[in-house]
């Protein structure tokens, strides 16, 4: 007989202690493990304490410290060490990952964290202090000369995505707690010996050489802001001194030898390997033309990127406003210095290299592109009197076009002609401009004019003494010859070998997806169209006209259907949308999104969702597009409210698969507005709409939404029984190979089909549950009305019966993760999804999560409804509902919830609404004894229940409840008798009969009261009589 052994289970500090152990690799009881180091001393001093032999978090930085202090031949060197216990404390925090035990994990999860943070810390201590744990020879400096920091190969192997030079690459996070906690004492010093590492791996190379390993270590640096600001304080950074020019600038400051990166020949002193002219173009006469070509291509894409990484470490040291100044400063040094580069004859030993000015002028180009647009909108704040003013670019040398040195000094020294355009007050009024737009932060000379005033004047001197001096020093070294004709320049064909379907698919990629400035044009074309549509009604301004102008209506819809579509294709495309005005879009998307007056077709409205869909950052991947939703105006006013209304009209297309397609439209819709609750501005105006809407379009919205959520989840469900029954024809092997073939496959066909249904209908009902959860925290007033609470009452006890109710056990699957169908999650109501709605920064990895997340819970409605319901009238709600409602549901659920852990809290508060709803039942039914038999006239036609507010449907002349009926018309605009058009506000008040209800309700309690009160004297009397006898 087989026998099971019931393993112990090990407490939290026994858990705890193995794991810390295995992180900080030692050991305090002797092991015979050569890689675990017994702390001994460490162990004694802690039983000296009183304590036991384990690893607490209160312990751990005392543990690492002495273990840090071991002074052994087979120890790691204290770096690695650090690292090591950083990386395997990671790997801990995975495999704790799945841990049931919430608590256990929770706690589990800070001792390593704490682990991970000492680790990092020390880190940066050691590389700071190398002697203070007895020396490492890999950070010790000497002479002002340092071997290469252990922190660098790190930053390579990161960078490059792949083991660098046999590295492994470095735990996750580790780089950035590493650099972004520390502060700036601690990290500068460790910062500049990387800074200088840096300068020195590319200090002659060419751009065939490795430059961009280092330069995206670079960028990688100057992204936080210790970082940046280290670069710009370095010794290095502007070098200073009597004999400082243009070529000591390039070759010894830290940007300099970046800069000086180039396939540029120079002059031999300074020449870089590997020698561009060698590899590439060598014996160029006797080489073909697609070897050339080849070559050029090759060129053309290294140079790209080395425009591009340069012009990102500028661009991120420019945003940062500590760090602006000293950049301007840095490219206005190397402009002053160079200025004899303008000269027919150029000294190679004080001027910088043409190399190093050609890639300034790329990437200034590169930072001028902001206000290079097709309208030039922004050259009013490129100020004339810069010229004159500044105090930065040398610029007074310079031969003007017109006038004469003397002639500008004269009028600088004259009073009231300071200005040379003092006769508009124009420009006085671009100054204003400019110094509100400067974002330096500084005041002062330096910082009167605008980044953009700056940067035009900056990229004008560069480009003069770089890609236009390039030119010049082209033309007098051919000398005029007529150019060569080696090269050809179309490709005869194709690849023979490549198959036409490849060629259709490579043809359409080389030709659309790969050519950026095709589709930017495209979008800068359809933002005219967008822009000259929306002038046809106004121009951008809510609200629209009540009236559509007869210009726009008449306008092919193919117009904005093209412009949609084009947006959403390039916003799949990466780096598409980069530098493309997106505000325009995002304006018309808002303003007609929600208006059938202006756009009939409601998939064309639907489209415009699709577009904000992509537009999401954690779709996009971009940052760029959060200051759509987080920092547009019109956004943040009009963005929920139109989503909310856009729910509700997608309800009835006229199309024949209406009822299918909303789902898939609400989906979309779904997914921004759980986006946009995360953003605290939309997050309040989706409250203020809530209160100001209560009776209007949010109604319509919660109505819809609690109808698609009983739908799906009923559809799921029915669909998981079904799939049952072919699970269990198909696990039926014998039987099923009995079958004839055709037959299996058009049952396998129909399992197939049934899964992707409750897949994709679990999916939505999770999101729309999830939708309930968060906006019922904070907004619960909407679900509390009248002609509402039944029906949200009678959607969670629905669910609440499927879950936990005596069929359960018939969902069960084989796989129901596949399925998306968790019904304890369903049920549950965990801390974070508490903070969640609260504290959007703590939605962290979203799409990792999103399942869990989205995973709406069904404790958690009725626990927020409850907290909200000042008036008690939920847990009437709650046992009103005949077809789902028993008290043995919520002691079921309970025990679900104990079983999978949950918060004590939030089962406390479930069990007293229970109890409430219990009281309530109780209640109700002692008011319905107390009626005795209801008048027909005075029942609800609908419900068959006891009316309130009677009201008379005006078409039909029935007199129905009004919560009944506004809950009616909640879906549907018509008289459910007739089917004639009706709305709330066509009810006429039965006033009459109210008051018979009323007049009924008062007598029947008054009757109750009087057979109490003569049933209580009849008792009196017997207890009277009882005792008098025997007193007898």
């Amino acid at each position: 007989m087989a026998t099971t052994s019931n393993k112990p289970q090990r407490s939290l500090q026994e858990i705890e202690d193995i794991i810390l152990r295995r992180i900080l690799s030692v050991s305090l009881a002797d092991s015979s493990d050569p890689r675990i180091f017994y702390l001994e001393m460490t162990a004694a001093e802690i039983l000296s304490e009183g304590k036991d032999l384990k690893i607490t978090r209160d312990l751990i930085e005392r543990v690492l410290i002495d273990r840090l202090s071991v002074q052994s031949p087979n120890a790691e060197p204290p770096f690695n060490y650090l690292l090591g216990c950083y990386r395997r404390a990671v790997d801990e925090l995975k495999k704790i990952a799945n841990m049931k035990d919430k608590n256990v994990k929770s706690e589990l999860e800070l001792s390593i964290k704490q682990v991970k943070k000492l680790s990092v810390s020390y880190c940066r201590i050691h590389l700071g202090n190398p002697d203070l744990f007895g020396g490492d020879s890999s950070v010790v400096r000497k002479s002002g000369n340092s071997n290469v920091s252990p922190v660098l190969p790190l930053i390579f192997a990161m960078v490059d995505g792949f083991n660098s030079g046999g590295i492994q690459p470095p735990p996750p996070g580790f780089l950035e707690e590493f650099f972004r906690e520390g502060d700036f004492d601690s990290l500068d010093p460790i910062l500049k010996g990387l800074y200088e590492d840096l300068r020195g791996n590319v200090l002659k190379v060419s751009v065939l050489g490795n430059f961009q390993q280092p330069l995206r270590a670079l960028l990688f640096l100057v992204s936080f802001n210790v970082g940046a600001k280290s670069l710009v304080s370095h010794k290095w950074w502007i070098p200073t001194g009597a004999y400082v020019n243009g070529r000591v600038i390039e070759m010894t400051s830290i940007l300099g030898p970046f800069f000086h990166i180039s396939a540029w020949p120079d002059n031999t002193i300074f020449k870089s390997e590997p020698d561009v002219g060698q590899q590439c173009f060598s014996d160029a006469t006797n080489r073909r033309p697609a070897d050339l070509l080849s070559s050029f291509t090759t060129i053309k894409t290294l140079v790209n990127n080395l425009y591009d990484g340069l012009a990102e470490v500028l661009l991120a040291l420019l945003k940062n406003g500590d760090t602006r100044e000293s950049v301007l400063q840095y490219l206005a040094e190397v402009i002053n210095r160079n200025a004899t580069r303008a000269h027919i004859q150029v000294d190679p030993l004080s001027c910088a290299s043409s190399g190093m000015f050609i890639n300034l002028s790329a990437v200034m180009l590169k930072l001028s592109e902001p206000f290079l647009d097709a309208n030039l909108s922004k050259r009013n704040k490129i100020d004339p009197n810069y010229v004159f003013h500044n105090n930065r670019l040398d610029l007074r040398g310079l031969t003007a076009l017109l006038a004469s040195s003397e002639e500008i000094t004269q009028w600088l020294n004259t009073p009231g002609k300071t200005d040379i355009s003092a006769q508009s007050n124009d420009v006085e009024n671009r100054l204003v401009q400019s110094q509100e737009a400067t974002s330096s932060g500084r005041s002062g000379e330096k910082s009167k004019y605008s980044f953009i005033c700056e940067c035009f004047f900056m990229t004008a001197r560069v480009l003069n003494l770089g890609l236009l001096k390039a030119f010049s020093d082209f033309k007098h070294l051919v000398q005029e010859q007529t150019p060569s004709q080696q090269l050809q320049q179309d490709i005869d064909r194709l690849e023979k070998d490549i198959e036409l379907y490849s060629q259709e698919k490579l043809c359409y990629e080389a030709q659309i997806l790969r050519d950026e400035a095709l589709i930017q044009r495209a979008l800068s074309f359809y933002r005219l169209m967008l822009v000259w549509l929306v002038s046809l009604v106004g121009g951008f301004k809510m609200p629209l006209p009540s009236t559509c102008p007869k210009e726009f209506a008449s306008m092919p819809e193919h117009f904005v259907e093209d412009a949609m579509e084009l947006i959403i294709f390039a916003s799949r495309i990466p780096k598409a949308l980069d530098g493309v005005l997106l505000d325009d879009f995002m304006n018309f998307i808002i303003m007609f999104m929600a208006s059938p007056a202006y756009i009939r077709n409601p998939y064309l409205r639907a489209k415009m969702v699709e577009v904000l869909n992509c537009w999401m950052p954690r779709r996009s991947g971009s940052s760029a597009t959060a200051s759509l939703f987080e920092g547009h105006q019109l956004s943040l006013e009009y963005l929920v409210r139109n989503l909310l209304k856009l729910y509700v009209d997608i309800e009835l297309t006229g199309s024949h698969t209406q009822f299918y397609d909303k789902f898939n439209i609400r989906h979309n819709i779904a997914e921004l507005l759980e986006y946009l609750w995360q953003v605290p501005s939309h997050r309040d105006i989706w409250r203020k709409i809530a209160k100001e809407e209560e009776k209007g379009v949010y109604l319509n919205f919660l109505n819809f939404l609690i109808n698609d959520s009983i739908y799906l989840l009923d559809e799921s469900l029915s669909k998981i029984l079904e799939l049952k029954g072919l699970e269990a024809e198909m696990s039926n092997t014998t039987e099923w190979e009995r079958r004839p073939a055709q037959e299996r496959q058009e049952r396998t066909r129909l399992f197939q089909s049934q899964e992707n249904i409750i897949r994709i209908d679990m999916k939505l009902a999770n999101e729309d549950l999830s939708m309930l959860t968060f906006t019922s925290k904070q907004i619960t007033a909407p679900f509390l009305l009248p002609e509402m609470v039944d029906r949200v009452a009678s959607m969670l006890n629905y669910f609440l019966l499927q879950l936990v109710g005596p069929q359960r056990k018939s969902l069960t699957l084989k796989d129901p993760e596949k399925y998306e169908f968790r019904p304890k999650q369903l049920l549950e109501q965990v801390k974070r999804q508490f903070d969640y709605t609260i504290n959007a920064s703590l939605v962290v990895n979203f799409q990792a999560c999103q399942v869990f997340i989205d995973s709406s819970k069904i404790v958690c409605i009725y626990v927020h409804l409850a907290r909200g319901d000042n008036e008690n009238i939920f847990p009437a709600a709650i046992s009103k509902d005949g077809r789902s409602y028993n008290e043995q549901l919520f002691t079921a659920a309970v025990d679900v919830l104990r079983r999978i852990g949950e918060d004590g809290w939030v089962i406390r508060e479930f069990i007293e609404l229970g109890t409430k709803a219990r009281v309530a039942a109780s209640e109700a039914m002692d008011a319905e004894a107390a009626l005795g038999e209801i008048p027909d006239e005075f029942l609800d036609p609908i419900q068959c229940t006891l009316m309130k507010d009677p009201v008379i449907l005006p078409s039909s002349r029935i007199t129905v409840d009004r919560p009944v009926i506004q809950r009616h018309l909640l879906s549907d605009n018509t008289d459910p008798f007739n089917r004639s058009h009706l709305t709330v506000d066509m009810l006429i008040p039965n006033t009459e009969l109210k008051a018979r209800i009323k007049e009924f309700v008062r007598s029947q309690e008054l009757k109750r009261h009087g057979e109490d009160f003569s049933f209580q004297r009849a008792k009196d009397t017997i207890q009277t009589t009882t005792e008098e006898m025997l007193f007898d």
